[in-house]
């Protein structure tokens, strides 16, 4: 009997592949062949799934946002506290920061699609999807705990959600490049989030 192959998960492997060496030898070292060779596959195969390099970096790109996704929203079950939006937001954003040597990979790889994306308007498309889903997934959050009383109900959500993106984007370049340490970016994280649910912040704007 012919063998059954699994196209949604060689396309995995095919993704993997593009990660890995992107996370080693950057996005210029990408090729066909090269994922090929990585993947442990004919160049066929990959020929069969994808017709160019664009298509394979894109389709990458795809499943790491889908991954990102997925991880983001364990960190937020197992969390201490799953309904507490602090906890939650904390939770994701520590998940999408490079705290350890696996996430180190993934927002490397992560860094190299937004600077391909540049000059790639399809993998720009799909990374302002990703950012716009983790805005209003923090948004959310700030919204809930308004609701709750633990923070102000004079915030603008979506302002401080965006400042909230912005600073995450910032620390995993400077974490990447060892300019600051996994403590200290978390004390960067603690102390902003320390300044939108202080209750003696907010009662200041009653």
């Amino acid at each position: 009997m012919p063998k059954v192959v699994d196209h949604e998960a060689r396309r995995q492997q095919l993704a993997q592949a593009v990660w890995s060496i992107t996370a080693h030898r950057g996005l210029d070292a990408v090729s066909l062949r090269a994922v090929a060779a990585e993947a442990g596959v004919s160049m066929g195969t990959v020929q069969h799934y994808f017709g160019n390099k664009e298509q394979l970096i894109q389709q990458s790109g795809r499943y790491m946002i889908e991954l990102a996704n997925s991880m983001a929203n364990d960190s937020r079950q197992n969390s201490a506290e799953p309904a507490d939006p602090r906890t939650v937001i904390e939770a994701v954003v520590h998940q999408t920061l490079p705290l350890d040597e696996a996430q180190r990979v993934g927002s490397a790889v992560w860094l190299a699609f937004v600077a391909r994306a540049a000059v790639d308007p399809e993998l720009a498309k799909l990374i302002r999807e990703s950012w716009v889903g983790l805005h209003e997934l923090i948004a959310g959050q700030l919204r809930t705990a308004q609701r709750e009383s633990k923070v102000s109900a004079r915030i603008d959500v979506d302002h401080e959600a965006a400042t909230i993106v912005a600073v995450t984007d910032g620390l995993m370049s400077h974490l990447l490049v060892g300019h600051y340490t996994v403590d200290s970016a978390k004390a960067v994280v603690e102390e902003h989030l320390d300044r939108i649910f202080s209750v003696r912040a907010w009662k200041e704007h009653f």
